[in-house]
C-alpha cells in the first residue's frame, strides 16, 4: 500500500458545493492504470485526476483523467481543478502560462486574481450533424425537430455534439430520455433573454452524458466546444458567461473570452477536502 496526498475541489463556482466536484490524487506516478481506473470508479465522480511528472520538456506536469468507466484524453473542469491543486502546492510555471500535458497534448492555462482559464484545444471533429442523429436527439430530448435551431459536432476529446434551442426556459424544461439518446454525449445551449432571464449570464447550458445516462453539473470541455462553434458562427459575442447546473441545484459559471485567436474557458475553483489517500 502507498499513501498519496489527496484533494477534492469544486470547479466553476464561487460558492462551495455549487460547482462540479473533482478528486485529485497528487504524485500518482507509481499507480497502475488499473488502480487509477478502480479508484475513479470508486469515487463515482464525473472525473478523477492523477497528477504526474511530465514526460515532455515543455510541460509543467502531466495529467491523467478518468471517469467511473474509462479514461479521457481531455476534460475541462479536471484541467482547471487539477491546475489549481498543482499551484496550491507551491509550484510555479516555467513559462508565462501553466502547460499541462494530457492525452490530447499540451494545454495552456492562465490565471488572474480569482479564476483559472484554459485555452480551448482544437476540435477533433466539427461540421454538420447527420440528419438521423438530429432525429435521435429530438426524440431523446422529447422535443420537436423544429425546436433545434442549429447544431454542430464540437468534439475536442470527449465526443461532444451540440444543439441550440431558442430559449433558456426550453433548456431548463428538458426531461431527456437517456435510453433514446443512446451513446451520445450531448450539449444543449440557449441564449438568455435579458428582460425575462436577467443579465447574470448570456447562455444556459446542459450536458447529457452517455454511457452514464446522467447530467454533468458544469462542463469545461463542452463549453469550450460550444464557444468555438458559436463565436465563429456569429451566434455568440467574443466574451460571455454561460450558466450550467441550474436544474441540479448548482450555480456553475463559465467565463468565455476570445482573445488573439485563443478562446479561454475560465472559472473559480475552491479546495473543499484535503487529506491522505491509501491505495
Amino acid at each position: 500500500m502507498t499513501v498519496f496526498d489527496f484533494r477534492q475541489v469544486d470547479v466553476f463556482a464561487g460558492e462551495r458545493l455549487k460547482g462540479n466536484p473533482l478528486a485529485v490524487v497528487i504524485g500518482a506516478d507509481g499507480l497502475s492504470d488499473d488502480t487509477m481506473a478502480a479508484f475513479a470508479n470508486w469515487t463515482n465522480l464525473s472525473e478523477t485526476t492523477f497528477l504526474l511528472k511530465p514526460t515532455l520538456p515543455e510541460a509543467d506536469y502531466r495529467l491523467r483523467i478518468f471517469t467511473p468507466t474509462g479514461e479521457l484524453p481531455f476534460a475541462g473542469h479536471p484541467t482547471l481543478g487539477s491546475c489549481h491543486v498543482w499551484l496550491s502546492l507551491g509550484h510555479t510555471p516555467r513559462q508565462e502560462h501553466v502547460v499541462q500535458q494530457c492525452g490530447a497534448g499540451l494545454v495552456r492555462i492562465k490565471r488572474d486574481a480569482t479564476r483559472l482559464a484554459f485555452a480551448a484545444p482544437p476540435l477533433l471533429r466539427t461540421g454538420a450533424v447527420e440528419a438521423h442523429l438530429l432525429e435521435q436527439i429530438a426524440t431523446g430530448l422529447r422535443i420537436g425537430p423544429e425546436d433545434i435551431k442549429a447544431s454542430q459536432w464540437i468534439d475536442n476529446g470527449p465526443g461532444w455534439v451540440a444543439v441550440l434551442l431558442a430559449s433558456r426556459a426550453e433548456v431548463l424544461a428538458l426531461q431527456p430520455d437517456h435510453a433514446a439518446l443512446g451513446d451520445l454525449k450531448l450539449g444543449v445551449i440557449a441564449p438568455w433573454n435579458a428582460t425575462r432571464d436577467g443579465t447574470e449570464a448570456a447562455f444556459e447550458v446542459r450536458a447529457f452524458i452517455a454511457p452514464r445516462a446522467s447530467e454533468d453539473p458544469v462542463t469545461g470541455s463542452l463549453n469550450a466546444g460550444l464557444a468555438q462553434w458559436l463565436i465563429a458562427a456569429g451566434l455568440a459575442p467574443a466574451t460571455y458567461i454561460a450558466r450550467q447546473g441550474t436544474v441540479l441545484g448548482r450555480a456553475g459559471r463559465v467565463h468565455v473570452i476570445s482573445d488573439g485567436g485563443d478562446i479561454w474557458i475560465g472559472g473559480e475553483i475552491t479546495i473543499c477536502i484535503e487529506g491522505r489517500l491509501t491505495l
